[in-house]
């Protein structure tokens, strides 16, 4: 009896965790597949491939996934990055090529993906910094409601750049169709309101089903209004990729697959609760990886996690991963029995869908932000932005990864040298500060501190900013203080021999003080040690002071 009691206490919490994760999985899906459809529709694809992404990649991740709450289905940033490369397929107006283009397409990402956890390139999601990450997406977002606007006013337009597609935009204002831009519009104001009053609620789902019913009712496509059309019912076919196409997909596919899991690694990261595993980059790229191999043999367009359906599982209350189970099933359950009932559904209502969703892309806070606490990265961020309207959508990722390593080397190519002095009656070193004029520096001693990797990027930085210090002061001793330096590289370390010889010349000796265990082995390595003598080796900056001062009280000894 005491076995049944505890097997039945344990088993009523599976189960209510097993009813959160089916309403937070249905709550998910009601957001999800409206939004999968419209995003394919971003892509220049059928909005049938919208439901095969939400299926299979969903299914897939699932199953194998470190994030217990992460949805992986379409984003926003991928379809508007799947239809700049798609547009370079060879007559990718054909359906049959553009089904194999999408299958190659996405079975590339899955490849790299999964290639690239085998090198474990886990650490890589982290070179897109924050600011210039910001500034991409604003500029994805801007392209996306560019692209969608002609939708929502029922005009047609040649696509060529963004600023040229802004201008032709403008000079089609006076084709707009008037019912089109009633559907639209009413789809778009309906959206706001309901975000406004439930965020995260099923309202792209409310707002699909009335759509539908007005479309049915008040026969919108006959006054000229685009519907969807024909979707095929039942589940997707095989689709095999066109390995001819790895040529000239493959650089695109890089981009995406690289987009892919930065915003799923953080997206993962950020709904993770402390109570739950830390996040596994390495077996995110593989789990995101599989997901897309799957999805591409069913048709599924380039899949990620994204940060507002897995806001709604979280949100509803999801425990784990069998919510993400839930999504597939719904989606498999509107393809076998809805498809014929969302060929009702007009393009102005995905339109707006879409420009709801992507226009959270655009964060002028962040920018402020960001413009708040450091300038130059706020000015990363626009030119990012300005790298995707201008070059286009796959060139800006390029622009983005560019801007990030630039922000990386100019970060680490020009440390700080700070002067050490020590607070007035106290035993506190602190870096020399106008805001503590009292500080005392022993005269005849500098102390200086590098701080940051000393390698060949800064190696020449550092030591002029030496120099310089050292012809101001003019010491007796200059103490580097390396509690600081976590490693030292060669060319670094040939500069500090070349600082002891000119400080030499110049009438003053250099101490080392505080190396790390990384940096003491180089300068073991080296030899230095043995040149510079136990004597110039100090354990931190408090035993160079009190060295030097019993140095100046007998200079014969010390010496």
């Amino acid at each position: 009896m005491k076995a049944r009691a505890m097997h039945g206490a344990t088993e009523q919490p599976r189960r209510n965790a097993l009813r959160f994760d089916v309403i937070a999985g249905l709550t998910a899906a009601a957001v999800v597949l409206p939004k999968a459809m419209a995003y394919a529709t971003v892509a220049g694809l059928p909005v049938a491939v919208g439901l095969y992404t939400a299926f299979a990649p969903a299914a897939v991740y699932g199953l194998i996934g470190s994030s217990r709450v992460l949805s992986v289905t379409s984003t926003t940033t991928l379809a508007i990055l799947v239809g700049a490369e798609l547009e370079l397929v060879p007559a990718s107006d054909d359906p049959a090529r553009l089904v194999a283009a999408t299958a190659t397409l996405t079975l590339l990402v899955g490849a790299l993906l999964v290639f690239a956890r085998v090198l474990r390139l886990g650490f890589v999601a982290n070179f897109i910094s924050t600011p210039v990450l910001t500034g991409f997406k604003a500029g994805i977002g801007l392209v996306i409601l560019l692209d969608q606007a002609p939708k929502l006013l029922g005009i047609h337009m040649a696509k060529h750049s963004f600023f040229s597609d802004a201008l032709a935009l403008v000079q089609h204002i006076p084709e707009t169709s008037l019912p089109t831009l009633v559907v639209g519009a009413s789809s778009l104001g309906a959206l706001i309101a309901i975000e406004l009053l439930r965020p995260h609620s099923p309202a792209p789902l409310f707002i699909v089903g009335v759509a539908i019913a007005a479309s049915w009712l008040l026969s919108v496509g006959a006054q000229g209004v685009a519907t969807i059309g024909h979707i095929p019912q039942g589940l997707p076919s095989l689709k095999l990729p066109d390995f001819g196409l790895i040529q000239t997909l493959a650089p695109g596919a890089l981009g995406l697959a690289l987009m892919s899991f930065a915003e799923s690694i953080a997206a993962a990261r950020a709904f993770v609760r402390p109570d739950e595993p830390p996040i596994d980059a390495n077996r995110e790229l593989v789990a995101t990886g599989t997901a897309n191999i799957a999805g591409a043999f069913f048709g599924a367009m380039p899949a990620g996690g994204g940060t507002s359906q897995t806001a709604v599982v979280r949100a509803a209350g999801g425990r784990s991963q069998k919510a993400s189970l839930v999504i597939a099933g719904a989606a498999l359950v509107t393809m076998l029995a809805l498809a014929p009932v969302l060929a009702l559904l007009p393009y102005a209502t995905l339109a707006a869908i879409v420009i709801i969703y992507s226009a959270g892309l655009i964060r002028p806070d962040e920018f402020l932000a960001i413009r708040r606490v450091r300038r130059m990265e706020f000015w990363w961020a626009v030119a990012a932005t300005a790298g995707v309207l201008v070059f286009g959508t796959l060139q800006g990722i390029l622009v983005a990864i560019v801007l990030s390593l630039i922000a990386l080397a100019s970060q680490t190519a020009n440390p700080r040298v700070s002067v050490i002095v020590r607070k007035r009656d106290a035993d506190v070193l602190r870096p020399l500060s106008p805001e503590h004029p009292d500080d005392e520096q022993v005269e005849g001693l500098l102390i200086l501190r590098p701080e940051g990797r000393l390698f060949f990027g800064n190696a020449q930085n550092v030591a002029d900013q030496i120099a310089a210090l050292q012809a101001q002061y003019k010491p007796r001793v200059v103490v580097l203080d390396f509690s600081r330096v976590p490693d030292i590289e060669y060319s670094a370390l040939q500069m500090i021999i070349e600082r002891d010889k000119r400080a030499r010349e110049r009438g003053a000796i250099v101490w080392l003080a505080a190396l790390n265990p990384a940096a003491l082995e180089v300068v073991r390595r080296s030899g230095l040690d043995i040149q510079l003598g136990r004597e110039r080796l100090l354990f931190n900056a408090r035993t160079a002071i009190e060295r030097f001062k019993t140095m100046q009280a007998a200079p014969a000894k010390a010496m």
